[in-house]
C-alpha cells in the first residue's frame, strides 16, 4: 500500500494547477502478467478486461499501440482521438533522437531510471508525456515556429496530440513565423550540398607501429581512459601493417587479426587508420556486417574528433542508396496523403525527422524504425523505409527537383572528403564489382568506392557470407517483376514510381536511334512477369495461368521441384520452401528456358543501345554539359549498366547453361531451383547460381586492387585446425580469400582481457528431449526465472521459436518478466534489441539476426540459451562447399564442426561485453560434442548436468549479493 501511495504522490504534481494541455488522460501499461493504469489518483493494477476496456473505449496513453494491442489479444488499432501514443509524441518533440519503443525506453531516453513493474511503467508514461509537453513549452525549444506550423497541419489531420502540442508551443510568446505553409515541405528549409574539387590520389606515407601506439594512447585519453592495455597497444601496432605501402600491384598488405572481446579493437584499428588518413589525404574505409557496429564505430570516432561539426566532416557512415530517404518519394506520398490517399500524420512526422536527421538514414540511422508500426496503417501508406527510400533504382538524379538536397548525394560527396568512411560489407562488394566491370570496359569508376585502397573489415567472420550474397545470381518471379517495373514504371492504378521513359525520355528525344532503343526496351519488358506472379504460377486454388516466357519457365521449374521433392505442412500448402538440383533438367524446363533466354535478350539489347547512346553523349558533348547534366547521365548509366551488363547477362548465362547438352555442372558454381514459402503458400520460384567459393570474386574485385586490408573479428581462428600440421587461421584464410594471395597474409591473435573462469559458466543440459518444444520451453522458463530475467533464447528454426514462445510467454508473464520475440512481435530486430537492452529483466527470443546484432553490456543480458547446436543447414549449396573445402567423411564433418564452433563462439561473445559482466551460456542439446566448445576463450569450462542442477547453478552464480534469490 505504501508503494502505491508513493506512486500516486509522484503523479499528482504533474497535474495540479496545470495548463489544459498538461491535463492528461490515464496512462496504460501492459507488461506481461498484469496491466496497470495511472491517472490523477495514482497508479493501480487492473485486470485484462479492464485494460481492454481502457484501451478500446476511453481516452488513454500508451507506448506502442500495436504492441499493446497484441498483448491484449486485439488487432492493431487505427489512429483515434482517444488513443495517444507517447512514442509518437517523442518522435515529434525529439526528432532524430534515440528511444527504445517501450515505457522503459521512454523513461531512459528522458533521463529517468528504468521503471520496474506495471505500476511504475504506467507512472513513467505519464511523466514522459508531461516532460515532453513541458519541453515544448520551454521558450528555448528550438524552431518553435516551424513546429507550430506542422502541428496545425497534424491537428487538421486528426492527430490525437495536436491541441496539446499546440497549447504547449504557444505557452510562451512566439516570433512571427517565416513559413506559413503546411510545414510539410521540409525540402524548402534544408541546406544544399556543394561540389568541391577532387581530393586526388591518396599518398603512400607509411604508419609505423610506434606511431600507432602513440595515437592509440591519445585516443584513450580523449575517451576518458587513463591507461593503455598492453594487448590493445600490441593490436594497434600490428594493425599498422595494413597501412604500409604495398611493394607491387596485386600484392596488398593483408592482416587477419583475431581480438578477443574486450580488447578494444575498434580504437585499436582507428589509431593507425586515422594516422594514415591524415598523412596521406585519403579515406580509410571500415566495413561492418551489422548496423549496430556501424553506429558503435561512429560513436567511438568522437575520440578522434570531439567537435561534432568536425566529426561530421571527418567520419561518414556510408550505406547503399536503398537506405536513405528519397525526398521525391516523400513529396509524392505527402501529396497523396493530403488528397486523402495515405497516412498524413505519419508522413508529417517523417518530414519533421528529415529536417533534423544527421544523414537521412532510415534503416539504422536516427530514424525511429518503430514509428510506422504504431497504428494500423496499410503497408503501402506507411511512413516506412519500404515506401520512402529508392529501393527500385528509380532515381532521376540531377533531374530531381531535390537533387541538391539529396541525402545520398550529400553522403557520397562527404565520403570523398572524409578521413574515415564507415560502410558495410554489401556496399563495398557490390560497388567494387560494379567499378571493376566499368574499368574493364575502359570507363571511369563510379567514384563511391574508387578510393577503396585501405579497408578494415570488422566482423570479418561474416566476409564469406557477405561475398556469397553479393556475387550470386537469382532469376525469380519477384526479381524479374522488379526489372519490369524499373523499365515500364508502375502499371497499377494509384501506384507510385517512375519508368525508364519518364526518367530518360528527354535525354533520348533528339536521337532517333536512342528513342527507338527506349521504345524497344519498354515493349520487350512486357514479356517479363508483372505483379502477382505467384498467384498465376502457384495459386492457392484454381488453375495456373502463366503470362509470358519467364512465368512459363518458372512454372516448369516448379513442376520439376515438386517432382523431385516433397511438400509438407498439410493439404493445399507447404510449411517450408523447396529446393532441388537443376541437373538433370526436365525437358519442359529446358524448352521454357530457351524461350525465356530469348525474352531476356530482347530486353538486354535495347538497354545496351541506350547505355552506348549515353556514353556517346558524355564523350561528344563533354565541353557542353554542365555538372548537373553530367551527373544525371552518369546516374542513368549506373542503373543501365547494372541491369544490362550485370543482371541480365547473369540470368541469360544460367539459362544458356541448361542448353549446353551436358548434365555436368560448372565446377565453380552451384545451380539449383528453389521455391520460397510463407504462411503455407509458395510466394516465389527461382533459378539460383552461387559461387562454390565466393572469395574468388571477392579477391578479384576487392582485395587484389586494395593496397592494405585488415580483416578482424573476435572469432577468426579455429583451434581444432592445429592438429596434423594445421594452422588455426587456415579456415580464416580460406573464407577471406587470402589463401590465394601471392604475398601471404599475416596473422595476429590477441586474447581477451576478461576473466572468463570467474565471470562465466558454460552448461550443457543433458536430460532434455531434443525435439520437444514443451521441454525446451520449460527449460528456458526455469533458467530465465533462475536468472531473474536478462535471458536471450537463440533458435535455429523460426517454427521452434514460435512454438516455445507460445508456451514460455504466459509462464514468464506470471512472474512479471517481459518476453519479446523476433518473428512474433510487431517490431524489427533492431527495435527488439533496443527494448531488451533498456529493460534489464526482460527476455528475448530470436534467430541468427538477433545473435549477430546484439550488443548488450551489463545485466540486461546475463543468460544465453541455445535450443540446439547451430549446425549449418544441409542444403545443396552447403553440401557442395563441404565437399570442396572439407572433402568426404571425417574431413567433411570437420568442416561442419568448424562452422558450428564459430557460431557458438560468436554467440558466447555476446554474453560478456565488459569486465564486470557475468553470464551463463546454456546449450539445451544433450548431444552437443565437447569439441564444438574449443573456440571459446581460455578459462571457460564446459559443465554437463541435468536441468535441475543447471537451474540451481544459474541462480547461485547470477545472484546479486544482498538480494533475495530469483524465482
Amino acid at each position: 500500500m505504501s508503494d502505491e501511495s508513493a506512486l500516486a504522490a509522484a503523479v499528482r504534481p504533474a497535474v495540479t494547477g496545470a495548463e489544459p494541455w498538461l491535463v492528461l488522460p490515464p496512462a496504460l501499461a501492459i507488461p506481461p502478467g498484469a496491466g496497470a493504469i495511472c491517472d490523477e489518483a495514482g497508479a493501480r493494477r487492473i485486470g485484462r478486461g479492464a485494460a481492454e476496456g481502457a484501451f478500446t473505449t476511453a481516452p488513454v496513453m500508451v507506448a506502442h499501440a500495436s504492441l499493446t494491442a497484441r498483448r491484449l489479444g486485439l488487432a492493431p488499432p487505427p489512429r483515434s482521438a482517444d488513443l495517444l501514443d507517447v512514442l509518437e509524441l517523442f518522435a515529434f518533440v525529439r526528432p532524430a533522437k534515440f528511444c527504445a519503443p517501450s515505457p522503459s525506453g521512454l523513461a531512459l531516453a528522458l533521463g529517468m531510471s528504468e521503471p520496474k513493474g506495471a505500476e511504475a511503467q504506467a507512472v513513467a508514461l505519464r511523466h514522459a508525456a508531461d516532460a515532453l509537453l513541458r519541453e515544448l513549452a520551454d521558450p528555448a525549444y528550438p524552431r518553435r515556429e516551424d513546429a507550430l506550423t506542422l502541428t496545425e497541419t497534424l491537428s487538421k489531420a486528426g492527430w490525437s496530440w495536436g491541441w496539446r502540442v499546440s497549447g504547449a508551443l504557444q505557452h510562451q510568446p512566439m516570433r512571427a513565423r517565416q513559413y506559413r505553409g503546411s510545414g510539410l515541405d521540409v525540402w524548402s528549409r534544408m541546406a544544399e550540398w556543394e561540389d568541391e574539387a577532387p581530393r586526388g590520389e591518396a599518398g603512400s606515407v607509411p604508419v609505423d607501429s610506434e606511431s600507432a601506439r602513440i595515437r592509440l594512447e591519445k585516443l584513450l585519453q580523449a575517451s576518458g581512459l587513463d591507461e593503455t592495455r598492453p594487448t590493445q597497444s600490441d593490436y594497434a601496432a600490428e594493425a599498422a601493417y595494413a597501412f604500409s605501402p604495398r611493394s607491387e600491384e596485386g600484392r596488398p598488405r593483408m592482416l587477419l587479426a583475431e581480438a578477443g572481446t574486450g580488447t578494444g579493437k575498434t580504437l585499436g584499428y582507428l589509431a593507425p587508420a586515422s594516422l594514415w588518413a591524415e598523412r596521406n589525404q585519403g579515406a580509410a574505409w571500415v566495413s561492418t556486417y551489422t548496423r549496430a557496429l556501424q553506429r558503435q564505430i561512429d560513436r567511438e570516432s568522437a575520440a578522434l574528433w570531439p567537435d561534432p561539426a568536425e566529426r561530421k566532416r571527418k567520419a561518414v557512415v556510408r550505406k547503399g542508396r536503398e537506405n536513405y530517404l528519397c525526398l521525391l518519394n516523400l513529396q509524392d506520398m505527402v501529396q497523396a496523403a493530403q488528397l486523402g490517399n495515405g497516412d498524413l500524420i505519419g508522413m508529417a512526422l517523417a518530414a519533421r525527422w528529415a529536417l533534423h536527421s544527421r544523414d537521412g538514414d532510415m534503416t539504422g540511422g536516427d530514424y525511429p524504425g518503430w514509428l510506422p508500426g504504431l497504428f494500423a496503417v496499410g503497408s503501402g501508406q506507411q511512413a516506412s523505409a519500404a515506401n520512402l527510400v529508392d529501393r527500385r533504382g528509380e532515381c532521376v538524379h540531377a533531374a530531381c527537383p531535390h537533387y541538391r538536397l539529396c541525402f545520398v548525394e550529400k553522403t557520397i560527396r562527404a565520403s570523398r572528403r572524409a578521413d574515415l568512411v564507415v560502410a558495410n560489407h554489401a556496399l563495398v562488394m557490390t560497388q567494387a564489382a560494379f567499378d571493376g566491370a566499368r574499368s574493364a570496359r575502359g570507363l571511369k569508376q563510379d567514384g563511391e568506392t574508387a578510393a577503396l585502397k585501405r579497408i578494415v573489415f570488422d566482423e570479418g567472420h561474416h566476409l564469406f557470407d557477405a561475398a556469397d550474397s553479393a556475387f550470386s545470381a537469382c532469376l525469380s518471379g519477384q526479381e524479374a517483376a522488379e526489372l519490369r517495373r524499373w523499365i515500364r514504371g508502375p502499371e497499377g492504378r494509384g501506384r507510385r514510381g517512375r519508368g525508364l521513359e519518364q526518367r530518360l525520355g528527354d535525354l533520348c528525344a533528339d536521337n532517333e536511334a536512342a528513342q527507338k532503343a527506349l521504345n524497344d526496351a519498354v515493349r520487350a519488358a512486357a514479356q517479363l512477369p508483372g505483379e502477382g506472379v505467384s498467384g498465376r504460377i502457384a495459386p492457392a486454388s484454381g488453375e495456373v495461368n502463366p503470362i509470358g516466357p519467364i512465368e512459363t519457365f518458372l512454372l516448369a521449374a516448379l513442376d520439376q521441384l515438386r517432382a523431385r521433392t516433397s511438400e509438407t505442412g498439410g493439404p493445399g500448402g507447404i510449411e517450408f520452401g523447396m529446393e532441388c538440383a537443376l541437373r538433370p533438367v526436365n525437358e519442359p524446363v529446358l524448352e521454357a528456358a530457351r524461350a525465356a533466354a530469348r525474352a531476356l535478350a530482347a530486353v538486354e539489347a535495347p538497354l545496351l543501345a541506350l547505355s552506348r547512346h549515353l556514353e556517346d553523349v558524355l564523350d561528344d558533348e563533354a565541353t557542353e554539359l554542365d555538372g548537373a547534366q553530367r551527373a544525371r547521365i552518369e546516374g542513368a548509366l549506373r542503373g543501365l549498366d547494372r541491369r544490362a551488363r550485370m543482371t541480365l547477362p547473369g540470368w541469360r548465362s544460367m539459362l544458356a547453361a541448361l542448353d549446353e547438352g551436358s548434365d555436368e555442372a560448372d565446377p565453380d558454381f552451384v545451380d539449383w531451383l528453389s521455391a520460397e514459402a510463407a504462411f503455407g503458400r509458395i510466394h516465389d520460384v527461382a533459378l539460383r547460381r552461387h559461387w562454390i567459393d565466393p572469395t574468388v570474386p571477392l579477391e578479384a574485385a576487392v582485395i587484389m586492387p586494395a593496397h592494405g586490408v585488415l580483416v578482424t573479428s573476435a572469432t577468426l581462428s579455429d583451434p581444432m585446425a592445429t592438429g596434423e600440421g594445421g594452422d588455426p587461421f587456415d579456415m580464416a584464410r580460406m573464407r577471406t580469400g587470402s589463401a590465394r594471395l601471392i604475398e601471404p597474409a599475416r596473422t595476429l591473435k590477441v586474447e581477451s582481457p576478461f576473466d572468463y573462469a570467474a565471470h562465466s559458466r558454460v552448461i550443457v543440459v543433458n536430460d532434455l528431449v531434443k525435439d520437444d518444444a514443451r521441454q525446451t520451453a520449460a527449460a528456458m522458463r526455469e533458467l530465465f526465472l533462475a536468472a531473474g530475467g536478462g535471458g536471450l533464447g537463440l533458435f535455429t528454426a523460426i517454427r521452434r521459436l514460435k512454438a516455445v514462445y507460445e508456451r514460455l510467454g504466459p509462464d514468464l508473464a506470471r512472474e512479471g518478466i517481459p518476453l519479446y520475440a523476433q518473428h512474433v512481435d510487431p517490431l524489427e530486430v533492431g527495435a527488439l534489441v533496443d527494448v531488451f537492452r533498456a529493460e534489464q529483466d526482460s527476455c528475448l527470443l530470436g534467430t541468427d539476426a538477433v545473435r549477430d546484432g546484439v550488443d548488450v553490456p551489463g545485466r540486461s543480458l546475463r543468460i544465453l540459451a541455445f535450443d540446439r547446436v547451430p549446425w549449418p543447414r544441409p542444403d545443396l549449396l552447403h553440401r557442395a562447399r563441404r565437399e570442396r573445402f572439407g572433402g568426404q567423411g571425417a574431413q567433411g564433418r570437420a568442416y561442419d564442426d568448424a562452422l558450428a564452433r564459430a557460431r557458438i563462439a560468436q554467440a558466447f561473445g555476446r554474453l560478456i561485453r565488459r569486465g564486470d559482466d557475468k553470464g551463463v551460456f546454456v546449450m539445451l542439446d544433450a548431444a552437443t560434442p565437447t569439441r564444438l566448445f574449443a573456440g571459446l576463450p581460455p578459462g571457460t569450462e564446459v559443465l554437463r548436468m541435468g536441468l535441475a542442477e543447471a537451474v540451481e547453478t544459474v541462480a547461485g552464480f547470477l545472484a546479486v549479493p544482498g538480494s533475495p534469490s530469483p524465482g
